[in-house]
């Protein structure tokens, strides 16, 4: 396994440029009020950008057992192409599809694929397995629907942060279950052991017996997981998580990718506005996706 180490003059000053905007604004108290209230902020267009133009937008509702799931669909071709299914980050308590914007539709069009950008539950009124089945259900609804969707069969799962957590735990769900796995996963800056010191883990994690689905590096094998591309950040206290993951995949045989963006920060895709890390992730996980689908399907 090659580990590439992106860097840039700017990279850092950007970082701690953007940094001391986010310390400046109104301290959140940590009460579920006030996490409410954070839910509703709208991103700020001069950190988080725009939707690229090339993409057409739509909202979709996924209807699942018990439950109805709000999604917004990316595309850029017209010709059946693979279907990513993209989870935001958030602490597993927040975040939006509304957050990530730049990053989904660039995504769609610089990989020429279709994205489904889903806004899975959040703890803690859905505290864990919730958003894992969320997701693991809406793979299985996408595989259902992917005529609807111009889909071609081929899928592929990614996230960030929280969202990158769910995308691996759900890849080991569908392994240890039997069901078709996606063709690669995408996995940015993810959270993939325990952090009992975060602020997340308590509302997110309700019981003490947490599976590896939960926390994907306690798994005991990852033989059989798909292909992996992983993204991590050299600011990032989550980055020894990345590093081990992507280590455990290539020892167990899986084609893996890892590419560290240096002297940058977590959720760096989230302000590509103000990061041009973020922007440049973009394109390279569109460039990556070309090429993982270089070929028509079989």
């Amino acid at each position: 396994m090659n580990h590439e180490l992106i860097d840039s003059p700017e990279y850092g000053s950007e970082t701690d440029a953007l940094l001391k905007v986010l310390a400046d604004a109104p301290a959140i108290d940590g009460s579920y009020e006030a996490l409410l209230l954070d839910r509703e902020d709208l991103p700020d267009p001069a950190l988080a950008g725009l939707p690229d133009p090339r993409v057409s937008l739509d909202d979709l509702t996924i209807e699942l057992p018990g439950r109805t799931l709000e999604a917004r669909v990316y595309r850029y071709a017209t010709q059946p192409r693979p279907i990513a299914l993209w989870l935001h980050g958030g602490g597993f308590i927040g975040g939006h599809l509304r957050d990530i914007e730049y990053a989904t539709s660039g995504i769609a069009a610089n990989g020429n694929v279709t994205v489904v950008s889903l806004n899975y539950r959040l703890a803690p009124e859905n505290p864990y397995p919730a958003g894992l089945h969320d997701t693991y259900d809406t793979l299985q609804w996408i595989r259902e629907h992917r005529t609807e969707l111009n889909g071609d069969g081929r899928i592929v799962i990614g996230g960030q942060s929280a969202g990158a957590a769910l995308a691996a735990g759900s890849c080991l769900l569908a392994r240890d279950e039997g069901t078709p796995l996606p063709d690669r996963q995408i996995l940015c800056y993810p959270t993939l052991d325990l952090h009992p010191d975060e602020d997340w883990h308590e509302w997110y994690f309700a019981t003490d017996e947490i599976p590896a689905t939960g926390v994907p590096l306690h798994a005991d094998s990852l033989a059989g997981l798909p292909p992996t591309l992983m993204l991590a950040a050299g600011r990032d206290s989550l980055r020894p998580d990345a590093l081990a993951y992507a280590s455990r995949l290539d020892e167990a045989g899986i084609p893996t990718r890892l590419v560290e963006y240096a002297d940058t920060m977590h959720a760096f895709l989230n302000f590509p506005a103000a990061l041009s890390a973020g922007r440049h992730a973009v394109e390279l996980i569109g460039a990556d996706l070309r090429s993982t689908f270089s070929a028509p399907p079989s």
